[in-house]
C-alpha cells in the first residue's frame, strides 16, 4: 500500500476478475465519493486488462498469482487489512453494479451502530433493485431458509455491497467460504453472536461483460449454499456440544 495507514481507517477493496469493462469506471466513482480512502482491487487471476485499467484508475493491487473465486479473493482482501490494522472494509464488486455514493451511509453505520457487518440492501425502504426475475426469487428463498437461522429477517442475503469492522474482519481473515459467500458468511457471524444491519442502498445491473451465474448454475448455486448453510450449522451445534459436556465433566 502507498499511502500511510490510520488505525482508524476505512479501506473499500473491489474483487474483480476479468472486469476490463468496468473496473476503471467503479474504482473512479469510489475515489470521487471518498476520496481520502485508499482503494484496493485484488485480481483474480484475470486474464484480460482488468489490472492495468484499475492501476490507470488509482487503485492499489493485490495480485492473486492463482484464481481463487470471489470467496478467495474477498478473503485475500480481508487478510490484508487485517494484518495491516484497519479497523473498516467495505466491499464493492467489480461490475458497476454498486453505487459508491452509498459508501459514506455504510461506513457510518459501520461506526455507529455496534454491528459487526453492515448490509448495502437493494431492498430496504424501496431503495431499487435491478435484479432479474430468477435472482429476485432466489433471495427470496434464501430469506425464508434464513430466518430462523439468523432469527431475525435479512432482506438482501445475496448483496455483495458489504462493510465489516475489525471484529469481523478477524473471523474471515482465517475462516470465509470460498464460493458464493455472501449467505455463508451471514451464517458464520451469526453462530458467533455477531450482528448486522441492512442500510438503504441503490443498484444497477452491471456496467460491462455478464454474470458468472448463468441459468444452469443456479441450481448449483442454490445447492451448494444450502450445503455450506447446513455445513455451518451443524459445526457449530457439535462444538456447543462438545462445550457444554466438557463443562459438566468439569
Amino acid at each position: 500500500m502507498k499511502r500511510p495507514l490510520d488505525p482508524g481507517s476505512l479501506l473499500v477493496i473491489i474483487p474483480a476478475f476479468n472486469e476490463e469493462g468496468a473496473i476503471a469506471l467503479v474504482v473512479r466513482s469510489v475515489l470521487r465519493h471518498v476520496p481520502d480512502t485508499p482503494v484496493l482491487v485484488i485480481d483474480d487471476s484475470s486474464t484480460d486488462g482488468t489490472r492495468a485499467a484499475a492501476r490507470a484508475a488509482g487503485a492499489e493491487m493485490l495480485c492473486l498469482p492463482h484464481h481463487l473465486g470471489l470467496g478467495g479473493a474477498v478473503q485475500a482482501g480481508y487478510k490484508l487489512a487485517f494484518e495491516l490494522g484497519f479497523e473498516y472494509v467495505i466491499r464493492v464488486d467489480g461490475d458497476g453494479q454498486h453505487n459508491a455514493a452509498d459508501i459514506p451511509r455504510i461506513f457510518e453505520a459501520l461506526k455507529t451502530s455496534g454491528c459487526e457487518m453492515i448490509i448495502g440492501s437493494r431492498f430496504v425502504e424501496g431503495a431499487g433493485s435491478s435484479s432479474s426475475f430468477a435472482r429476485t426469487l432466489g433471495i427470496r428463498f434464501f430469506r425464508a431458509v434464513l430466518r430462523p437461522i439468523l432469527g431475525k429477517r435479512v432482506h438482501d442475503p445475496t448483496s455483495g455491497f458489504v462493510g465489516v469492522n475489525r471484529r469481523a474482519l478477524e473471523v474471515f481473515s482465517h475462516s470465509f467460504p470460498l464460493e458464493y459467500p455472501e449467505i455463508e458468511a451471514l451464517v458464520v457471524l451469526q453462530r458467533r453472536r455477531f450482528r448486522f444491519q441492512e442500510v438503504p442502498c441503490k443498484m444497477y445491473r452491471r456496467v460491462a461483460g455478464r454474470s458468472s451465474i448463468t441459468r444452469l448454475k443456479s441450481f448449483y448455486y442454490i445447492a451448494h449454499v444450502l450445503l455450506g448453510v447446513f455445513m455451518n450449522v451443524l459445526k457449530y451445534e457439535r462444538r456447543s456440544r462438545r462445550g457444554s459436556d466438557a463443562g459438566a465433566g468439569g
